[in-house]
């Protein structure tokens, strides 16, 4: 009964802004899902890691050991010697573009998305 009161313009308006739900849909989710996630340790990359597989990781760093845990599919900096543990309260990264880093240890983790916007990241 209400499709009697929608004219040919309505029809058309609908039809377009459904396109650009969807549209903007898949151009803003097109990094997919994280796969991996890159561990570094000052300046340099530690390990490059699958999220595929449950571990515990130590990397070493100038103030002592960060332990990196990945789960289900994501990551986080489960300890760290940093004295206010900024990195270990960023909690779980499981999209690509997150990054947790340790700046007084020297230590990060980063999800790598497919088509990044910089060249690289440093601290």
């Amino acid at each position: 009964m209400a499709w009697a009161l929608l004219r040919p313009g309505d029809v058309l308006m609908l039809a377009l802004a459904v396109g650009l739900a969807l549209a903007s849909f898949v151009w803003l989710w097109r990094d997919g899902v994280a796969e991996e996630v890159v561990i570094r340790a000052n300046g340099q990359v530690f390990a490059r890691l699958s999220l595929r597989h449950d571990r515990r990781i130590e990397v070493p760093g100038p103030l002592g050991v960060t332990e990196v845990q990945i789960a289900a599919g994501r990551a986080r900096i489960l300890r760290d010697p940093s004295p206010r543990q900024y990195c270990v309260r960023q909690g779980w990264l499981s999209r690509p573009g997150q990054t947790a880093l340790c700046l007084p240890n020297r230590t990060s983790i980063d999800i790598p998305r497919r088509n990044t916007p910089y060249d690289s990241l440093n601290f």
